[in-house]
């Protein structure tokens, strides 16, 4: 299979945030024993934060999968991911956002996206997200099934893919539910598509350096 391959230059790193990632739903165990993971695919050598209000996703699929890329050392790098799919999603308060260094300035730029924050939440369709970590102070599932091969989950959503539309594993562990709601959630993702996006209230900016008060969280 080939790795659908992304990035090259600090500016192509930038345009992830541009599409917004939504939060991945609750943690699963991601099966490292051979025929567990899905094939790699290539990502750029950062991660991108993303912090929602709440989500609330339908026809959720979930499964595990390894994306591939070279760090910002220009070393090889091999990240084990949860693949979150959704047929559809809102999200309340959402904001992401990716750091770059500058080498020759000695100095980063943190590129921020908010959107979803005046009242009329984000709306995506057909999404997927390959997520590193999460966080969520609650998260209820309606209809959730745990453990079944990721190749005989139902729903609307195109299975098993990654978020670069790489065919998974159909035989690795996954997990599947009608409705998914979580609350004040922070994660960080590798890579996310999705077929549609509606962004109310979109904002975006650059500011020099990172951290608190700079970065979504």
């Amino acid at each position: 299979m080939e790795s659908q391959v992304r990035g090259g230059t600090r500016w192509k790193r930038f345009a992830v945030v541009m599409v917004p990632s939504v939060a991945a739903t609750a943690v699963i165990g991601v099966a490292l024993a051979q025929g567990a993971l899905a094939a790699s695919f290539s990502v750029s050598g950062q991660e991108f934060k993303v912090r929602a209000g709440q989500l609330v996703g339908y026809d959720m699929n979930q499964y595990g999968a390894i994306d591939s890329g070279k760090g910002l050392d220009g070393k090889d790098q091999a990240h084990p991911v949860s693949v979150s799919a959704f047929d559809h999603a809102t999200i309340t308060d959402m904001c992401q956002s990716v750091v770059t260094p500058v080498p020759f300035l000695n100095k980063s730029v943190t590129l921020k996206l908010t959107a979803g924050d005046k009242g009329t939440a984000v709306e995506a369709d057909q999404i997927y997200i390959d997520v590193a970590n999460l966080d969520a102070k609650d998260a209820v599932f309606s209809g959730i099934n745990i453990g079944v091969p990721a190749g005989t989950t139902s729903g609307k959503t195109p299975k098993p893919k990654t978020a670069a539309g790489e065919q998974s594993n159909p035989f690795g562990f996954a997990q599947q539910a009608d409705k998914a709601v979580l609350t004040d959630v922070k994660q960080t993702a590798w890579a996310t598509t999705a077929g549609t996006f509606k962004l109310s209230n979109l904002h975006m900016g650059l500011s020099w350096g990172s951290g608190d008060g700079i970065e979504c969280y």
